[in-house]
């Protein structure tokens, strides 16, 4: 056994255990139990705070991954950037009576997810000598940190050596592994810390964590440092237990990297060293003060139980992936894992931004700050490809420069989320008024966004501004001209440029309407609205003219909207992801046609569920949770179709809906910036 002098990381442990946490006392409302639980067949459930996300594991005291916010380098698939997998600063190991315990040993293995305080508790037995609790959670109120709480009860008399490991993965490079002790009159801080570089050498990550214990200073346990090889160290203790007996410690961790801070190495363990010295209690009580200031916005369904928990467990990953305050955005699969490299697409701006602007408006600023800071990056893409203004990528990074592999075509023609950037904009000032925001965010990127459509149209007399040569909503159709959902967001966004500068008393470029009002949408001989020039019938990947009724306002006339929902509904193919059924189930909703629309809500979330925790897949059968975008569609059947919120430029408004029959309620709290209560009937 080597005992080696190098890196640090985050995690410490904290003596403190909440009954009510550890309890697990939330109404069955809030939990997600995965019982029966398949290794083989296991989709694990996130804790997150908006910076690192912790994935569940089916194997006792794991955690599968750990996803930290903003950090990326280049290695893996496709030649392109991918957020950094790091140190892996929660897992344990746990020895009785010198056997190491694991997934054959154990038995009544339970794991379940409190949304309210977004806490992960696992719980089994090993033999009949303990049981077990263990509780997970991504600080709220410290982003770079996590706290784990442990509770061991011998069912005989037995000796326990409870273990806090730091592991490497592969993609790290570079490990130097610390050990310390810090000596005060008051208390003993211990610190296991891991130090690396990712794979180009671009960024130095590093994480930490420490053991606290409930004993008087001077009477815990003697901890143990073991380094056995660059990929793994870990810190233990024993102790002796007579049956009956409880022994509880818990252990809180940090993680940061040059992404972040100059200097993760120390940064990392000054955040333990704080965690630490705060206390399990005080940690417990700000982190679920924080969740509670969250689900002051929540939906509350009356009468639907597993809708209910659908909708909440949806309300809670969103929550979970964002947060205010900072310039991150939203990944498909949030910090879920390394779903899509972490990169950012209109995933954000379209699907699950929308229903954080209602509920979080500041939350929602933070996605928005994310694409404003990446502005001179997209206006270089814009010179590149010979336009003007601002072309954003459509897989974006942490530079904000275009990542998709060069073997997708959606990365150079995929122009319709430079829109989507510019229409979300818009959207935030009509629900807050800020006029200051718009002044110095708002307008400067519609601005941009205004000028890249006026440069990007191919200008060939009245009516006939195309827009050729992209890739729409419906991937399925490459290279085609004129696109429905394209057109329609130029010609939006155009509309919204003008109107920000005349909010602001500045005269707006006059081509700008010039170009909106000549951007055809296009037809069929009935008046059916064409996808593209050479749309014939074919099945779809997703939804794209029926964007233009919802969000869009493009088409406004029911006939036309019913006519664009019987063409296209049929043609949507059932391996579509999961937000192209949520557009369907807000239109049918907004129709007044209520069966109809819940049978597509009800599409839009429960086939994608996958076990134990029924978190989402992108598609019906897919294997790739979670899914933050479905989520995000999902949520807004609920609230702009069966809750008829709508956002206008007065503000959050009302449309008139019917609620499904299972449905006795529907209850929406702290809607926009004034937290008002929506009551839809």
């Amino acid at each position: 056994m080597r005992k080696l002098m190098y890196g640090v990381g985050l995690a410490l442990l904290i003596g403190y255990q909440s009954p009510d946490v550890l309890g697990q006392s939330a109404s069955p409302d809030w939990q997600i139990v995965g019982q029966n639980i398949n290794p083989a067949n296991y989709y694990g459930i996130t804790v997150a705070n908006g910076m690192i996300g912790l994935v569940s594991s089916p194997e006792p005291m794991k955690v599968k991954d750990v996803v930290l916010n903003g950090a990326f380098d280049t290695y893996g698939r496709g030649r392109v950037s991918n957020i950094l997998k790091v140190f892996n600063f929660v897992n344990m190991n746990l020895d009785v009576d010198g056997s190491r315990l694991g997934p054959k040993d154990i038995a009544n293995y339970r794991q379940t997810l409190d949304m309210q305080k977004a806490a992960l508790t696992t719980t089994f037995d090993y033999k009949d000598k303990v049981g077990v609790r263990q509780t997970v959670m991504a600080l709220r109120h410290l982003p770079y940190s996590a706290l784990t709480m442990v509770e061991i009860t011998a069912r005989k008399d037995c000796e326990i050596s409870p273990m806090s490991v730091i592991e490497t993965p592969e993609n790290l490079k570079e490990v130097k592994n610390f050990y310390a002790e810090i000596d005060r009159s008051h208390v003993t801080i211990r610190l296991l810390t891991s130090v690396a570089k990712s794979p180009s050498g671009r960024h130095t990550v590093a994480a930490s964590n420490s053991f606290i214990f409930e004993e008087p200073h001077g009477q815990e346990p003697d901890v143990i440092h073991e380094d056995w090889d660059y990929n793994m160290h870990l810190a233990k203790f024993k102790k002796r237990l007579k049956a009956g007996e409880t022994y509880r410690f818990s252990i809180v961790g940090s993680v940061s990297s040059t992404a972040h801070t100059a200097d993760p190495h120390n940064e990392a363990e000054r955040l333990t060293i704080f965690a630490a010295l705060e206390r399990t209690e005080r940690l417990l009580m700000r982190h679920n003060a924080e969740w509670a200031k969250l689900w002051r916005s929540d939906i509350v369904i009356e009468g639907d139980p597993d809708a209910q928990r659908a909708v909440r467990s949806a309300l809670y990953h969103l929550y979970s992936f964002a947060r205010e305050g900072q310039a991150y955005s939203l990944s498909p699969m949030g910090l879920s894992g390394l779903g899509y490299n972490g990169h950012v697409f209109w995933d954000t701006e379209l699907w699950m931004y929308p229903p954080l602007l209602t509920l979080k408006p500041e939350m929602a600023r933070s996605l928005l700050e994310y694409r404003f800071e990446r502005m001179q990056m997209a206006k270089q893409n814009a010179f590149s490809h010979g336009y003007a203004g601002v072309m954003f990528p459509w897989e974006s990074d942490a530079d904000g420069q275009e990542a998709t592999p060069v073997w997708a075509l959606t990365g150079p023609f995929q122009h319709h989320i430079t829109g989507c950037v510019g229409w979300a904009f818009w959207k935030y000032y009509q629900v807050t008024k800020d006029k200051e925001w718009l002044r110095t965010r708002g307008y400067p990127m519609l601005k941009e966004v205004a000028d890249f459509w006026a440069s990007r149209v191919e200008r060939e007399g009245p009516g006939n501004y195309h827009i050729n040569n992209v890739i729409g909503a419906n991937e399925w159709q490459e290279n085609i001209d004129d696109n429905a959902f394209t057109n329609g967001m130029a010609k939006t966004s155009l509309q919204y440029a003008s109107q920000a500068a005349q909010e602001l008393g500045i005269t707006p470029n006059p081509d700008w309407k010039t170009v909106a009002d000549n951007i055809p949408i296009l037809k069929f001989p009935d008046g059916t609205t064409k996808e593209n020039r050479t749309y014939d019938g074919v099945t779809i990947k997703q939804a794209d003219v029926n964007l233009l009724a919802y969000p869009l306002t493009v088409i406004t006339d029911p006939a036309l909207i019913r006519k664009d929902l019987t063409y296209y509904e049929p043609r949507y193919s059932p391996e579509g992801p999961a937000m192209g059924w949520s557009v369907l189930a807000t239109l049918n909703a907004r129709l007044g046609n209520t069966d109809k629309a819940y049978d597509w809500f009800v599409k839009s979330y429960k086939p994608n569920e996958v076990p134990p925790f029924g978190v989402l897949a992108e598609t019906a059968g897919g294997t790739n949770p979670y899914f933050a975008t479905g989520a995000g569609g999902m949520l807004q059947a609920v609230l702009n179709g069966f809750g008829g919120i709508e956002i206008t430029d007065s503000g959050i408004t009302q449309l008139k809906t019917k609620l499904p029959k299972k449905w006795k309620s529907l209850t929406i709290k702290g809607v926009g910036p004034q937290a008002k209560t929506v009551q839809a009937q």
